[in-house]
């Protein structure tokens, strides 16, 4: 059986094999932004399947996690309101109060009267919500920190300002291209 043509070299990735391919179809264009664009978007994704693996491994789903470390990074009483949640896990309301529904048919959040608002609720962490995302979070690290491993010390310390400066210039680019 004869390798698969399409399959990049040992020591390269699929961006490669893809960029050489718009190289050779189309060498009128500049593609050096997909060495960058591509491998992220790339790693996203596959960073998104180990995420989901580690959450599961605790009975959580990833939506479940979002919630529940939002609540947890809050710090002690562990509590946010409806719309604290939203804003930091970018969804809509409707989604959010269906989604702390079904957190508290699992005795991982529960809500309680705001005490500075009487029309208004907060959204707590139980001690079972607290328990699952600090394990989930654990293992998620565990795998990160294995990933993470594989770069040299110049590239751990260089790389996270290099994908700040990426992440903010496309933030602010989508913000003036969807208003």
């Amino acid at each position: 059986m004869s390798a698969d043509p399409r399959a990049p070299a040992p020591g390269e990735d699929d961006v490669d094999r893809i960029v050489a391919a718009w190289q050779r179809e189309r060498p009128d264009l500049d593609v050096e932004p997909l060495q960058v664009l591509s491998r992220i978007a790339r790693l996203a994704k596959q960073q998104a399947r180990l995420r989901d693996a580690a959450f599961a491994a605790h009975g959580l789903d990833s939506w479940e996690f979002d919630v529940l470390a939002a609540l947890r990074r809050a710090g002690s009483p562990y509590e946010l309101s409806p719309g604290q949640l939203v804003a930091e896990t970018l969804v809509t309301s409707g989604t959010m109060t269906t989604r702390v529904d079904r957190l508290i048919g699992r005795d991982l959040v529960r809500r309680r009267p705001d005490p500075r608002d009487r029309r208004g609720v907060l959204v707590q962490l139980t001690d079972t919500g607290r328990d699952a995302v600090d394990a989930a979070m654990s293992s998620l690290l565990d795998l990160e920190h294995e990933l993470v491993a594989t770069l040299n010390e110049r590239d751990r310390v260089g790389l996270p300002d290099a994908l700040r400066r990426l992440l903010l210039a496309s933030t602010d680019r989508s913000a003036r291209d969807y208003r």
